[in-house]
């Protein structure tokens, strides 16, 4: 594969991942809870994950050809980002979680992750708009399939030390400030709510 071309990747990439959104909004929230880190980021790179798998399987290129498909994804993630902002307004994250608490959360803080990231409207832009750019389907020494895989672990490594980065800063910066610890969670919250209903009033105006 050109190097070029891959370095180009993932500079945009990276660009992309280091842009505030809904997943540096729930990476905040989960460093913010006990425990709830390396679930709640793993749940995100899943979401990436299955990303990935569709792109290799060739899926993403006939949805990116269907504006209904898109449209349906894009709202339904909006939805959703809306519903867990309300959420996270309702129960801020606390930092002294009880054992039997922390535990219970886990499979939630990961499910949760993978919906955000599975509904991620920048996910949408990178998988559909971004990879056919950087993708050579002249018949390269490379397969369209095995440039798409390395395209989606590249992007998965840099949102796990991204989102792990973010999160254990959170938790280290705010751990000894509650006050500010509860302050950013609602902000994180209300991020989330701003980002889903920016989108769903595109989608209507478009």
């Amino acid at each position: 594969m050109d190097t070029t071309t891959l370095a180009a990747f993932v500079a945009v990439d990276l660009l992309l991942v280091l842009t505030p959104g809904a997943d540096w909004a729930f990476a905040i929230s989960a460093g913010l809870r006990e425990r709830a880190i390396l679930p709640a980021v793993g749940g995100l790179i899943a979401g990436y994950a299955g990303y990935t798998l569709l792109a290799v399987a060739g899926l993403v290129v006939i949805v990116a050809g269907s504006p209904t498909a898109l449209t349906t994804l894009t709202v339904a993630g909006a939805g959703y980002l809306v519903w867990l902002g309300w959420n996270v307004l309702r129960r801020p994250a606390v930092l002294a979680a009880s054992e039997e608490t922390a535990k219970a959360s886990r499979m939630q803080m990961m499910l949760k992750g993978a919906g955000i990231s599975g509904l991620n409207p920048k996910a949408l832009l990178l998988y559909f708009s971004l990879f056919p750019q950087f993708i050579d389907t002249t018949g390269g020494s490379w397969p369209v399939a095995a440039q798409t895989g390395l395209f989606g672990t590249l992007h998965m490594t840099t949102c796990a030390a991204v989102y792990l980065t973010v999160a254990v800063l959170a938790r280290t910066v705010l751990k000894t400030r509650p006050s500010a610890a509860r302050a950013v969670t609602c902000g994180s919250g209300v991020l989330m709510i701003l980002i889903g209903l920016f989108l769903l009033a595109e989608r209507v105006a478009a």
